[in-house]
């Protein structure tokens, strides 16, 4: 693998010919907080990367789904390669997928890793020095689409996970399964005493595929989620709740499924990462090819970006304050940041 790395401002990127080509973005714009007519390369040349998380430090890593492996990353110095992950049996949309930091890296070097291996998709932890997952939850189903992959340490420190239904949605309304959920799990994999059923990781249930989870400053959290064939979601997440898949599809107005803040046809949206600044949640969108602001306050979401860089997998707000973004093209994908207005 060849890994490009540069630091120069670039208003639009079009990715084709194995190459990536700078270019004047039409139409400026500074909207939700960042300049996205001032956004910089961070690295090229990557190879489908999925998670994104942040070290104390303030450097990046990133994993990527095919190679299994961890890339460290930094603005204006060259990135590296520190760790290949085991255990991983890439295939279809199965592979290295989610990572987080944990909040105690400092003193215990932990990352959280969401993984595909022989038998079904998996939560472990590794290190960078030894980078063999030691799991801390097993059975998530497994299939060539629909996987899941998200981890993110909440704001009350419990670890989340978010599954699909991989292509069986009977998963998803079935509370003994770990499909079509978000999990709810501490730190070291155990089950939070307060969690909906104390004796269950699921948290909420009558998910398809939840690629994307974030919080607010207050605590709400939010998710995104792809839909089949007419409505991609977003997701107020509410301890116990069910959001009615595959009974329902977008809104329903059936008492007993909650209904989606947002909603996108599939061929504008089909989102995965999502992150929160301040009052607006950015979620990236694969099939939509754009970056989407979704105001939590009211009001309609916009769309940035759009066609500039192809299909995006994970957004994030790094410690630097700036807004990162990996695509997810599959040759020459990238990341690219952009700063606070």
């Amino acid at each position: 693998m060849k890994l490009r790395f540069t630091a120069v401002a670039v208003a639009a990127i079009v990715v084709g010919g194995g190459m990536a080509v700078l270019a004047e973005a039409e139409e400026p714009r500074a909207v939700g907080g960042f300049d996205f007519a001032a956004g910089e390369v961070v690295a090229d040349g990557l190879e489908l990367p999925w998670g994104l998380d942040f070290l104390p430090d303030g450097s990046a890593l990133v994993t990527q789904r095919d190679t299994a492996e961890i890339l460290r990353l930094t603005p204006g110095q060259p990135g590296e390669v520190v760790a290949t992950v085991s255990d991983v049996v890439p295939g279809g949309e199965g592979g290295l997928l989610g990572l987080a930091v944990s909040p105690y890296y400092e003193s215990d070097q932990l990352v959280y890793l969401y993984f595909t291996a022989a038998t079904d998709n998996r939560v472990g932890t590794v290190t960078l020095a030894d980078p063999t997952p030691q799991p801390i939850i097993t059975g998530i189903p497994k299939a060539n689409i629909h996987n899941g992959g998200r981890v993110e340490f909440g704001s009350d420190g419990k670890l989340y996970v978010t599954t699909g239904d991989a292509a069986d949605g009977d998963h998803s309304q079935d509370p003994d399964s770990l499909g079509g959920k978000i999990l709810r799990l501490e730190p070291d994999g155990s089950i939070p005493d307060d969690n909906p059923d104390p004796q269950s990781p699921v948290y909420t249930l009558g998910h398809r595929n939840v690629q994307g989870l974030a919080w607010t400053e207050s605590g709400d959290a939010y998710a995104s989620e792809l839909g089949q064939n007419t409505f991609d979601e977003v997701n107020r997440i509410e301890p116990g709740a069910n959001y009615g898949w595959p009974v329902v599809e977008g809104p329903g107005g059936d008492p007993d499924y909650t209904d989606p803040i947002v909603t996108w046809p599939t061929s504008q949206a089909s989102p995965s990462g999502a992150a929160i600044h301040g009052d607006t949640m950015f979620v990236a969108a694969l099939r939509g090819a754009r970056l989407w602001l979704v105001p939590l306050s009211g009001g309609e979401p916009e769309s940035v970006l759009q066609g500039d860089h192809g299909r995006l997998r994970t957004v994030d707000v790094g410690p630097d304050g700036w807004l990162w973004i990996t695509t997810s093209n599959g040759t020459d994908d990238m990341v690219v940041r952009y700063p606070p207005e």
